[in-house]
């Protein structure tokens, strides 16, 4: 599985894994960070998750991306999981410790975070914000939205006691509150989360158009080339902004790397060459 063994191995698992552009991302944070790494995909099927990852790591591999569907399942390989990976439930980051362990780490939320924070300059004290979805994609971002002395996050689902179920977990950290999709009307945002994986399927939730107004940002964790359904609705009922989640997947990749390697990489020209790729 290995292809050098002189130089670091890293990769992303999941399955389907070959539309994954964290490759490219990580090969501009090496050459960025002068760095010496490989980085690749590994598509890896749901029944040979174990025996493969333990295979990556015993044939020197250094750490490992998570994508769908593996991000629960990778966590009982492990014998370690941070605070945020325990949080959230799932893992998108593994890092082989010094003496062998395997530790499972989340960088979804700090990536958020920091797109949103550094990237879009948003100020998120005091505001309020209404997420889309209680799925996984939701969960891991919770806490860290929380963290930041928001006035209240609402979880808004198709089935409200899913998002009810996110409340019962998340209330001792913060101002959490869930909801219907109906019961969101004339409720305005300073920023609406789409968590859901609606846009991938070019749907979009049943939205009041009255939750949106000139100082609302929207951001929809999803990407493409194009407008995704969301950030087309956004756009059309006078949303302040409507952004896709590139930022977010440069800066949780970022956060990786750091985790992996020590140094932190630059992500404004890794984000900048991204989307001109895309």
């Amino acid at each position: 599985m290995t292809s050098n063994a002189a130089v670091d191995q890293y990769a992303v698992i999941g399955f389907p894994v070959k539309h994954s552009r964290s490759p490219f991302i990580h090969s501009l944070f090496a050459q960025q960070t002068h760095q010496q790494l490989e980085y690749r995909r590994l598509e890896i099927a749901p029944e040979q998750l174990e025996e493969q990852v333990t295979r990556f790591f015993a044939e020197g591999g250094k750490g490992l991306n998570v994508t769908v569907p593996h991000k629960q399942a990778v966590i009982n390989l492990l014998k370690r999981c941070s605070p945020r990976a325990t949080f959230a439930g799932a893992v998108n980051t593994i890092i082989k410790l010094p003496d062998g362990t395997l530790l499972g780490d989340n960088t979804d939320g700090i990536g958020l975070l920091n797109d949103l924070r550094q990237n879009l300059h948003c100020d998120l004290r005091s505001k309020r914000i209404l997420m889309l979805g209680a799925g996984g994609a939701a969960r891991g971002v919770i806490a860290p939205l929380l963290e930041q002395a928001p006035k209240e996050l609402l979880i808004a689902n198709r089935t409200i006691e899913r998002a009810t179920q996110l409340v019962i977990e998340f209330k001792h950290l913060g101002p959490i509150k869930s909801a219907s999709f109906d019961d969101i009307a004339n409720m305005p945002f300073d920023l609406i989360i789409n968590a859901t994986s609606a846009s991938l399927q070019g749907e979009l939730p049943p939205l009041p158009s009255s939750i949106v107004t000139p100082h609302t940002l929207c951001y929809d964790m999803a990407y493409g080339k194009d407008d995704t359904v969301f950030t087309r609705w956004a756009k059309q009922h006078g949303a302040l902004q409507a952004v896709q989640g590139w930022g977010m997947l440069v800066e949780q990749a970022a956060e990786s790397f750091f985790l992996w390697r020590g140094v932190r990489p630059n992500t404004q020209p890794v984000l900048q060459a991204l989307l001109k790729q895309s």
